[in-house]
């Protein structure tokens, strides 16, 4: 009688510290769970250098871009970009010679963030660009077709409750397909470089 007693203790003792292991390990996980929730999965973005719109030669700049956070450190983005230049922009601001007439480009992309520790953050983005080519009269010569590549490097500032952001951020861009360039255009484009490194300065809002 009393080795069974010992024996149901032993037993009764076992369970109950497999219980509580167990108990505890759930705790743990719905824990890191919690720490893992994304408190708002959306965002809208714009990018602040949309105020060079509103320059003497404005660049007709615009960038719209809506993410979705898959996790605290990854998010998934698409955004719309559309602009106009007069110069190969391998050489913009630099060029020798402009464009007789300028280029309008809209293009829909798709990216990929992570964020590495606190803001910091890396970013991969392709954009496919229609293209039209104007004269100095601003009628149509054709269209082309661009694939625009970027790569970029920068930091997240979060403030008011998190809901709101600017990101500062060093971007390398690179377009290995441009085509269908007027004769015209073409002269001025040969031998340019096809990527640019530039800064970026986004600012957004989570919901």
């Amino acid at each position: 009688m009393k080795k069974l007693s010992i024996t149901i203790l032993l037993v009764a003792v076992s369970l109950t510290m497999a219980y509580s292991q167990k108990t505890s390990q759930i705790d743990t996980i719905s824990t890191e769970t919690k720490k893992e929730e994304v408190k708002y999965k959306h965002s809208i973005g714009v990018s602040l250098l949309m105020i060079s719109n509103f320059l003497p030669e404005p660049a007709d700049y615009y960038l719209l871009t809506y993410g979705y956070q898959l996790t605290q450190k990854d998010r998934i983005f698409v955004e719309f970009n559309t602009w106009k230049f007069a110069e190969p922009l391998g050489t913009y601001n630099d060029s020798e010679e402009l464009y007789p007439g300028y280029v309008r480009e809209y293009g829909i992309g798709v990216g990929y963030q992570h964020f590495f520790w606190k803001g910091l953050y890396s970013t991969v983005q392709a954009t496919p660009f229609l293209k039209h080519y104007m004269d100095e009269d601003n009628k149509k010569i054709q269209n082309g077709f661009k694939v625009y590549m970027q790569f970029a490097v920068g930091y997240r500032f979060e403030f008011f409750k998190e809901r709101w952001y600017v990101e500062p951020a060093f971007a390398i861009k690179y377009w290995p397909v441009d085509t269908n360039f007027p004769n015209s255009f073409a002269k001025i484009e040969e031998g340019g470089p096809n990527y640019i490194c530039e800064p970026s300065l986004n600012f957004g809002f989570k919901f």
